[in-house]
């Protein structure tokens, strides 16, 4: 009840009638439930997003689109939702940011939900040697459908299927249509070699295992995407050492001393890596930001929710990037302590380190 009359007292809600709020409560205290108009749920997915303290591309909360996906209460009305969340947030290279909205859960509790933690993640094969061929962050997933009867091609890069649970049937997966997966392929300005690599990423970061909680409702079935920031493919997915782990390949090409850590040959295959990334997706013509022009913006978000009168809770630790962090203007000042109960919210389904963050994908 509480969520309920704080969401409608929202000022972005400011235009509807009292009668709209007196309507809702009653639903709620009747039902549990009521409907949320459309302008409804997109104002309140906005302010989930605006809310969010571990995300770093908040400036752009008022370019969120809604796909309203409410009616989808089958696996395959669900999946072609999803599938239309990609045409959308693609763009052809100029993503936009767009959120899917499913069904509430029944009254009994059970959920309509995406187990999947992004539309298009990478297979994870483990060898027996105990390697692992592709990302190793999804070993547990790709095993999961290969039991279920998925077979993928055995590449560093087989875009996994989308795995969806509905309360009237058995969990089923999906292929994403190869015609709605763009990848990048990772060439270097100045290092033609790189190209012999065979990296390569999707340009879409597409969340879809967290919860948006807005007025009182809590929706499980919730993807939402922006883009990414470069850091986050070329200095964690790619560099992570439980992730591809290419820093080491890359310091070869390079001919670094990798003896002694005290030579950072780390730290100079890490810049020539993220150099790489931005050249690429600059080339493809798909949009993507870097950590210092994203910290900018951060700060210029910040500055106007203050002028605004209103906090910016912000998880420091997820807001500075994950290289040259000091060089950035948001590691060097405090912000409103992170406050996760604050809504609307999009808010974890499970304790865990998968992406939560609408515009990077962290």
């Amino acid at each position: 009840m509480e969520e309920c009359s704080d969401f409608f007292h929202q000022p972005e809600l400011a235009h509807l009638r009292d009668l709209r709020l007196e309507e809702s409560l009653r639903s709620l205290a009747v039902t549990g439930r009521y409907q949320q108009t459309f302008e409804e749920l997109e104002i309140g997915a906005r302010l989930a997003w605006r809310n969010h303290a571990r995300c770093v591309g908040r400036k752009h909360w008022r370019m969120l689109k809604l796909i309203d996906a409410r009616h989808a209460t089958t696996a395959d009305e669900i999946a072609e939702a999803c599938w239309e969340h990609l045409r959308v947030a693609t763009n052809g290279g100029a993503l936009r940011s767009v959120i899917t909205v499913g069904p509430l859960p029944l009254p009994d509790g059970r959920e309509y939900k995406i187990i999947s933690p992004q539309l298009i993640r990478y297979a994870g094969y483990r060898n027996p040697d105990g390697t692992v061929t592709g990302d190793p962050a999804h070993v547990s997933i790709t095993e999961a459908v290969t039991r279920m009867g998925w077979r993928g091609d055995g590449t560093p890069f087989d875009v996994l299927p989308l795995v969806i649970s509905t309360p009237h049937e058995h969990v089923r997966w999906y292929d994403v249509p190869s015609e709605l997966v763009l990848e990048v392929e990772i060439t270097h300005p100045d290092y033609p070699w790189f190209a012999d690599l065979g990296l390569r990423w999707h340009a879409v970061p597409a969340v879809s295992n967290m919860t948006l909680s807005v007025g009182g409702l809590n929706y499980p079935l919730a993807p939402f995407s922006g883009w990414y920031v470069n850091t986050e493919v070329g200095a964690r997915n790619f560099s992570d050492e439980n992730r591809y782990n290419m820093l080491p390949t890359i310091a070869e090409h390079l001919d670094l001393d990798m003896r002694s850590e005290r030579t950072l040959w780390r730290d100079r295959a890490l810049v020539e890596l993220n150099r790489a990334v931005i050249h690429s997706y600059r080339r493809a013509g798909v949009i993507m930001v870097d950590h210092h022009t994203v910290a900018r913006q951060f700060m210029s978000h910040v500055k106007h929710e203050e002028s605004s009168g209103r906090k910016c809770p912000t998880d420091w630790s997820w807001i500075n990037p994950p290289m040259s962090a000091a060089l950035t203007p948001t590691f060097h000042r405090y912000y409103d302590p992170p406050d996760m109960d604050v809504r609307p919210n999009f808010v974890s389904r499970r304790r865990s380190s998968d992406p939560a963050c609408p515009i990077t994908g962290r």
